[in-house]
């Protein structure tokens, strides 16, 4: 709506609800016309277009950062409070890693700010403290959005509609900004505003907290504070600078022209009250009421010749007649047609005239407005002045002469607006150039610039200024001046030999900018406290105060403060820092009581702030870890401390690790025995053992209480598969003749047994097996007696080898089988070596008989045969068709059903020749690829790692 409107078009996204009112304050922000030279420059549709779309993408890209504040904002804040700063910086030291946390001192501001502008979820967590702390409103991440429009109080006298050629395109050319004035359309967080320029009526309303932060006296002063030495709020408020302001003043009263209900263009309303001297003229609808004789109602509009039409009477003449004698006349023409009637003449509607307002005005021309307008609303119709138009010398013309002089600083500074001087037709209004002209700024109420008319001196300056600020420092003002066409000086005020006087008679020139400076931001008769107490931060200091007056008891301080304390004194005359320790308990007491000085800070510690005593548990207690250590605690207290004993705690003994300081040269430990269940229990107090610092008690472990529950999973073809517990010691015939025993179809020889540990194991080992081939030397692999033009060609095809290798290898996890020997008769093989040891969560499947040899590798047809009985591994090899050209004959090599690999130096099963092995159901013949490369280290390794590929075959045949 706003949009078609202004005559825009605009494309705006409909799940950012936001993004409308951001159009619409960019209307007002980039069609303005700058009031700094550039008044009356029409801005392009095209123009509009291409700012509508810049912050439409700068409000998207802003979107995510709404959650908290930037990190210049932050340390704006921690730079303006200095007590918000220490607590930060402890925060920031609690969450260092260790187990005991960074010292606050140890973190500089410097250091901070890094960390703050580099660390996105410190600056999150930050955004809560402050929150929290009441430091940053829930209002001051809210993205922006313009308020509701109010009424303009003078759109009553207004309504008017620009009639000459030089109108601009509809809603295309808003009043314009003052120069330096920030648009409206920034969507970010704002927390500290400026101070306001604009006279009474304010362009933007402000939030709670920038009315706090700018406009209250009693606001913390804005500072810019300096890194100090040491992390001390003293030393920081020491380290504060007034700020040198430069901030772009705004004129004093532009902000009345710069945002203006444009919908109240149209007739004015009639709820202005209409006294009887107004003057009737061609165009007012007037209503008249009879009674009496007759009752009747009618209106009647006064015709361009200036007469009214009654029924029965005629034409009367009424142009520049008042309301009364209007309503006087009236009722004496009727009366002379109705007996005893009465008539009440009442405005219907308010006739326009034609005005013109020129020279330094944003929208020069003719203007028809209302008949009640005033030159102050018809000026408010043309958009107000440019920025070299005057605010204080409006002239109202009517032919040649002039009526008055219009001083909006009347209206703006008092609300006084004369009624005296109504507009007629053909009247002119020019707008001069504006007249001398001064900026003031720092310590006063309004800081602004201010057009000078017939106040010409610094005190009636301040006057219109709002005065000074209580913080006002008389004794530093400087004015700036320019001597006409020669050159510019600093004049300063507020000498031992001017009186106030002398400053409020101190004449002005036209581009003086006078600057009261703010008295120092800090108070110079403070002590601080800082700590484990109950109250820290600033205490007002009197002659005489001593260190008893600021620590009077233990209920000033919180629990378990350090027995030493410290006073941090700056001493002069240059305030080098000093410290002075103090013992809190004699200084509670009144002994040794210590003279304070302005800027000193009293500090004391938590016993477990510094190098605090701690002592720590392990083992089988709920919440083992570090403790800090009480003054007289024991080990069995510490236990309790940690949550108790859990239950697969022994409590028969414990270990208690002891260290000590032998000469201050080295440390020495010490073990002893602690009956730590009759300690606990209280059933012999001999037993427990004070502590001392940096103390390691264990609690250990009951006996077997991790084969709790231990079980081994038996699938497969036995009669009875599932979970089966067993005792420490028990074997797999046990487990198995609880099973059942084997089923008819059973094949043992075939057996998987799977184990964690091993798994593990092999995990490790392939690991470091592809490592060892992806980080192999290249000239590991080639040939050293090849030519170089050969080189790359082999360097090539090593290179496919290793990554077909290295596929194959990644691809298959790490299985964990053991290799087994058992039989269907289990009797025949229980007790051996082959009957091993049973594990938590061992799992053992039983496959099936399988009917097959599996030939895979480097051969012509990689298949299962039926297996034959007394076939060779050269029969089975033959009728998958035989070895391709790029088989590594030589290194044939057969896993056999039980996980067995059987080669051509494989130990027990060596034979010359692999292919005579006579194989059995399930046993898996592999043809290895040839090896490229010369190095003896590679070729091993290669193979190496093809067997380790193929052992997880032999698991997949046994699930067939």
């Amino acid at each position: 709506m706003a949009a078609q409107k202004w005559g825009i078009t605009a494309m705006i996204a409909p799940s950012r609800w936001l993004i409308p009112w951001v159009v619409l304050i960019s209307v007002f922000a980039c069609t303005a016309t700058a009031q700094d030279g550039f008044a009356g420059a029409p801005i392009s549709q095209n123009d509009f277009t291409s700012a509508n779309q810049t912050r439409d993408a700068e409000a998207i890209q802003d979107e995510d950062a709404q959650l908290s504040l930037s990190a210049s904002q932050i340390i704006s804040i921690l730079q303006s409070r200095p007590e918000v700063a220490v607590e930060i910086k402890t925060m920031v030291a609690q969450s260092q890693p260790g187990t005991i946390a960074a010292q606050p001192d140890a973190i500089t501001d410097e250091t901070l700010y890094s960390q703050i502008g580099s660390d996105r979820n410190l600056r999150q967590q930050i955004t809560m403290f402050l929150r929290a702390r009441g430091y940053v409103e829930a209002g001051d991440l809210r993205l922006k959005t313009p308020a509701p429009r109010v009424a303009d109080p003078l759109s009553p006298l207004s309504g008017g509609r620009q009639i000459n050629n030089r109108e601009p395109a509809r809603g295309l050319e808003p009043p314009a900004e003052e120069a330096g004035q920030q648009p409206a359309a920034h969507r970010s967080v704002e927390l500290e505003g400026k101070g306001s320029s604009g006279g009474a009526m304010q362009a933007e309303p402000k939030s709670a907290e920038q009315e706090r932060d700018t406009d209250n006296i009693t606001s913390e002063p804005p500072v810019l504070h300096r890194p100090a030495p040491y992390n001390l709020r003293s030393l920081r408020d020491l380290y504060s600078q007034i700020p040198d302001t430069s901030d772009q003043l705004k004129r004093f009263g532009s902000d009345v022209f710069t945002r203006r209900d444009r919908a109240a263009t149209g007739q004015a309303p009639l709820d202005v009250p209409i006294g009887p001297d107004y003057v009737v003229g061609p165009g007012d609808g007037l209503t008249i009421d009879l009674w009496g004789g007759i009752s009747q109602s009618f209106t009647r509009t006064v015709n361009p010749d200036g007469h009214l039409a009654l029924p029965e009477a005629g034409d009367i003449q009424v142009a520049g007649l008042s309301m009364q004698r209007t309503q006087e006349l009236v009722q004496q023409e009727l009366r002379r047609q109705y007996r005893d009637v009465r008539a009440s003449v009442t405005l219907a509607r308010l006739r326009t005239i034609r005005i013109y307002v020129v020279g330094d005005v944003q929208r020069p021309g003719a203007y028809e407005v209302s008949s009640l307008a005033s030159p102050l609303s018809a000026l408010y119709a043309s958009g107000g002045p440019t920025s070299i138009g005057s605010l204080r010398m409006l002239k109202h013309y009517r032919g040649k002469e002039l009526i008055g002089t219009v001083d909006l600083y009347d209206f703006l500074l008092r609300g006084v607006q004369s009624d005296e001087q109504r507009l007629l037709g053909g009247d002119t209004l020019v707008v001069p150039a504006v007249g001398p002209q001064v900026a003031i700024s720092g310590a006063v109420k309004r800081p602004a610039i201010y057009e000078l008319n017939n106040a010409s001196t610094l005190g009636a300056l301040l006057q219109i200024a709002g005065g000074i600020t209580v913080a006002a420092s008389l004794e530093h003002i400087s004015i700036e001046r320019i001597n006409a066409n020669q050159n510019r000086e600093t004049i300063s005020l507020g000498s031992a030999d001017q009186d106030e006087k002398d400053i409020e008679n101190f004449e002005l020139r036209d581009g003086d900018r006078i600057h009261v400076a703010p008295i120092a931001p800090f108070s110079e008769r403070l002590v601080y406290v800082e700590g484990h107490v109950v109250r820290p931060g600033r205490h007002p200091y009197r002659d005489g105060m001593h260190l008893s007056d600021v620590l009077r008891s233990y209920q000033d301080l919180l629990p378990e403060p350090a027995s030493i304390g410290e006073i941090i004194r700056l001493a002069p005359p240059d305030l080098h820092v000093q410290t002075i320790e103090f013992n809190l308990a004699d200084a509670l007491i009144g002994n040794g009581d210590i003279a304070l000085q302005p800027f000193d800070t009293v500090r004391v510690l938590g016993r477990y702030d510094v190098d605090a005593p701690r002592v720590e548990v392990r083992g089988e207690v709920l919440r083992p870890g570090s403790y800090p250590l009480s003054d007289g605690m024991t080990a069995a207290e510490l236990v309790r401390a940690a949550g108790g004993f859990k239950r697969d705690a022994l409590l028969e003994t414990a270990d208690l690790i002891s260290y000590q300081v032998v000469n201050g040269t080295k440390v020495e430990s010490q073990r002893a025995d602690i009956r730590i269940g009759e300690a606990v229990g209280r059933s012999d107090l001999s037993a427990d053992r004070a502590l001392k610092p940096s103390d390691v008690l264990t609690v250990h472990q009951i006996t077997g209480w991790n084969d709790i529950g231990e079980s081994i999973t038996i699938e497969g073809e036995v009669a009875h598969p599932g979970s089966y517990g067993f005792r420490s010691g028990e074997r797999l015939s046990d487990v198995l003749r609880r099973a059942g025993g084997f089923r008819e179809t059973a094949y043992p020889a075939g057996a998987i047994l799977t184990r964690e540990q091993v798994k593990e194991l092999e995990e490790k080992s392939r690991a470091e097996l592809i490592r060892q081939i992806e980080t192999s030397a290249s000239a590991a692999r080639l040939s050293s007696n090849l030519a170089s033009n050969d080189l790359s060609g082999q360097a090539s095809l090593i290179r496919q080898q290793e990554d077909q290798i290295l596929s194959q290898l990644k691809s298959q996890p790490a299985m964990g089988r053991m290799v087994i020997h058992v039989t269907t008769d289990i009797e025949s093989w229980a007790g051996t070596a082959a009957d091993i040891e049973v594990r938590r969560g061992d799992v053992l499947r039983i496959p099936k008989r399988p009917g097959f040899v599996l030939v895979s590798g480097q051969v012509y047809n990689a298949s299962a045969i039926t297996f034959t009985p007394g076939k060779t591994a050269a029969w089975y090899l033959q009728h998958a068709g035989g070895a391709t050209s790029i088989a590594n004959r030589k290194e044939i090599f057969v896993v056999r059903a039980n996980g067995a690999v059987v080669g051509r130096q494989s130990g027990e099963w060596y034979d010359r020749d692999v292919l005579s092995t006579r194989l059995q159901p399930g046993d898996v013949v592999v043809v290895p690829q040839k090896i490229i490369g010369a190095s003896l280290f590679w070729r091993n390794l290669l193979s190496t790692a093809q067997i380790a590929s193929s052992i997880a075959i032999t698991a997949a045949v046994a699930g067939l």
